[in-house]
């Protein structure tokens, strides 16, 4: 079946209309704006929604951020308040930290993900201080194969983009009318400087028609991408969780 980007906009701007409608009445979007597709089709719907008055981009630089023109594009773009807080600090202390904690010892990965999470309690500081839900702006391609930070970027209040790839969150991008630039930036993940598609091995296209078809002609490339979701997949579920004497988990509900 063809994605049709003109009408899953306008559901999604309703879907998000009806959110807030039950969950946070009168009350703003926060959305972490990085200047990439994601943080600015999710500001954008929001913006159709809600009216840019309810919509707030917060920029989170760590040190130096050489692309940050982008996110200040999107912000005056579309017209919305916004803020900007540097967490090198925040991070810089937290590792010294953790890692005196440790006797010196503390993780690459720990290193590399340390700072979507900071981004993360930043977005909700603002959230709490300004009458706000936070959004998720990880799409269905990042999720699949867990290629967003769990209580990091991969969180939030309200995920719009949660059940669309990259290929389809672009089409929305250009139905909005956002600048080309925006769309077709080519997306980093804001860790460790690399590409998405370098550290994955695989481009966004490939993954995309494998999710929406279940063809991949490369077999190699179809087993990794098969393993990192069976390794990731436990990021997208309710966390399991003990309920009146029964353990809940992974849908299954097993007497004691």
């Amino acid at each position: 079946m063809s994605f049709n980007a003109v009408e899953t906009k306008d559901r999604l701007v309703q879907w998000i209309r009806d959110w807030f409608e039950i969950n946070g009445k009168g009350c703003n979007a926060i959305v972490g704006i990085s200047g990439g597709k994601d943080s600015s089709v999710v500001a954008a719907l929001c913006v159709e929604a809600l009216g840019k008055d309810r919509v707030i981009g917060i920029m989170m630089p760590q040190g130096v951020q050489s692309d940050i023109e982008y996110s200040q594009m999107l912000c005056n773009y579309l017209g919305i308040e916004n803020y900007t807080v540097n967490i090198f600090d925040a991070c810089r202390d937290i590792k010294h930290e953790i890692r005196d904690e440790l006797g010196g010892k503390w993780s690459k990965q720990s290193a590399t993900n340390l700072p979507a999470r900071i981004r993360m309690a930043t977005l909700y500081a603002f959230a709490q201080s300004m009458n706000g839900r936070v959004s998720c702006n990880c799409n269905l391609s990042e999720d699949w194969v867990g290629y967003a930070t769990y209580g990091g970027d991969g969180f939030g209040s309200f995920a719009p983009l949660a059940d669309l790839t990259v290929t389809e969150v672009k089409a929305i991008g250009r139905v909005l009318g956002l600048p080309k630039e925006l769309i077709d930036k080519t997306p980093t993940d804001g860790l460790c400087g690399k590409t998405d598609e370098d550290n994955l091995g695989f481009t966004y296209d490939v993954l995309d028609k494998y999710i929406r078809t279940g063809e991949c002609a490369d077999g190699t490339v179809r087993q990794i991408i098969d393993e990192m979701h069976e390794k990731n997949v436990f990021k997208l579920a309710p966390m399991p969780k003990f309920v009146s004497g029964m353990w809940i988990e992974a849908g299954l509900e097993l007497d004691d």
